[in-house]
This record gives structure tokens, C-alpha cells and sequence, in this order.
């Protein structure tokens, strides 16, 4: 069952995605999540804790993920990164708001928290392809070796171009699907390709 806590900050989650911080009172958040007001305060002192809380949960999940993979010993280089892309596709696919939110974030946030958040956040993933990479040239499982920062940049660029794009697509291939069947194409497609190219740039071939 899901705790008081975490029901406050899966509705201030959605209010944020739709309208952004400075557009969301904490009387909407309450409203939302179904609790009296005095209920934020009590678990997070204010609308700003709880933006902070709501990001660094987010962050967390992420970093765990990744600890994980490192420590995998059971797969090759190349399956943890199709674990990861697996993992990222699917965050983005299925945390719509939380994405949204860090979009805009990345544009116009001045809270200093946050962008050190969002920093740390991307120096995680850096330092966890670089590791793979290091192991897979070593083990012989890649041949090639990309700068690291535009290999990050062309995973997490594709994926948040894709994700800001979607519906622009799905005019333009004049799709009719309701919007469940066309997410699971267009986020099976988006998985696909990321993987062709992270063959290419690494220089990984299946089946040597």
C-alpha cells in the first residue's frame, strides 16, 4: 500500500509536469493527493522540500539501477548496455511527468539543489559508461572507443529528443492507434535504434 508520503509526491509529480512549480499551489497538491494541507508541511516543510524530495527520489532509483549493473557479473559488457538502454527507454516511456519536469528544469531552475541533483545524476551515468566501456575494450567485447561524453550525449539526447517529439510523429506518420498501442511502437522503434547505433559507435558484433 502506498504510504501518505509518497501519494503526495506522485500528485505533486503530475500538478508540476502540467503546470510547473511556480504554477502549482500546495492547496492543489493536497487536493490531489486527497489530504489536508497541513499533511506537506508535516512530511516536508514546504512546496520546495518537496520538489527537492521528489527529484532526489527520482535520482535514487536511477543510481541504483546503476550500482546494480556494475556489479553484474553474470552478463557481458554489451548486455549491461542493453540493460541500461532497456532501463532508460522505459523510465521515459512509463514517467512521463517526472521527464517533462526535468526538461524544464534543465532550462529554468535556479534552485541550486536541483542542479547539483541533476549534475551528480549525469556524472552517475558517465562514470557507469565509462567503466563498461574500459571492460568491454579490455574483454575484447568492443573495438571501438567513442569519446564518452558523446556517447552519453548521443543515448540521452536521442531518448529525450524522441520523448519531446512523439506526438510531432505521430501526426506525421498519421497514425490512428489510441495512445497506448502507438507508445509501445514508437518506445520498441526508439529501443531498436539506440542499440544499432551504440553497435556501431562501440564497434560490438554479435556472434564473433
Amino acid at each position: 500500500m502506498i504510504s501518505k508520503e509518497d501519494n503526495i509526491l506522485f500528485a505533486a509529480e503530475k500538478l508540476f509536469a502540467e503546470k510547473g512549480f511556480e504554477g502549482t499551489s500546495t492547496r492543489e497538491i493536497a487536493k490531489a493527493a486527497n489530504v489536508n494541507i497541513s499533511m506537506i508541511s508535516y512530511y516536508f516543510g514546504s512546496k520546495e522540500k518537496l520538489y527537492e524530495k521528489l527529484v532526489e527520489y527520482r535520482m535514487d532509483e536511477g543510481q541504483f539501477f546503476s550500482k546494480d549493473i556494475l556489479e553484474r557479473t553474470d552478463i557481458d559488457d554489451w548486455e549491461k548496455i542493453n540493460k541500461i538502454v532497456d532501463q532508460f527507454v522505459g523510465k521515459i516511456r512509463h514517467q512521463k511527468c517526472f521527464y517533462r519536469i526535468m526538461q524544464r528544469e534543465q532550462l529554468y531552475t535556479e534552485n541550486p539543489h536541483i542542479v547539483e541533483l541533476l549534475k551528480q545524476a549525469k556524472l552517475g551515468f558517465i562514470a557507469m559508461y565509462s567503466k563498461i566501456l574500459e571492460s568491454g575494450l579490455k574483454n575484447g567485447i568492443f573495438t571501438k572507443n567513442p569519446p564518452i561524453y558523446l556517447l552519453h550525449s548521443t543515448i540521452s539526447g536521442t531518448l529525450f529528443y524522441a520523448f519531446n517529439a512523439k506526438e510531432m510523429y505521430k501526426e506525421f506518420l498519421n497514425d490512428t492507434n489510441d495512445e497506448t498501442v502507438f507508445d509501445e511502437k514508437y518506445y520498441t522503434e526508439l529501443n531498436t535504434h539506440i542499440k544499432y547505433l551504440l553497435k556501431d559507435l562501440l564497434g560490438y558484433e554479435e556472434n564473433k
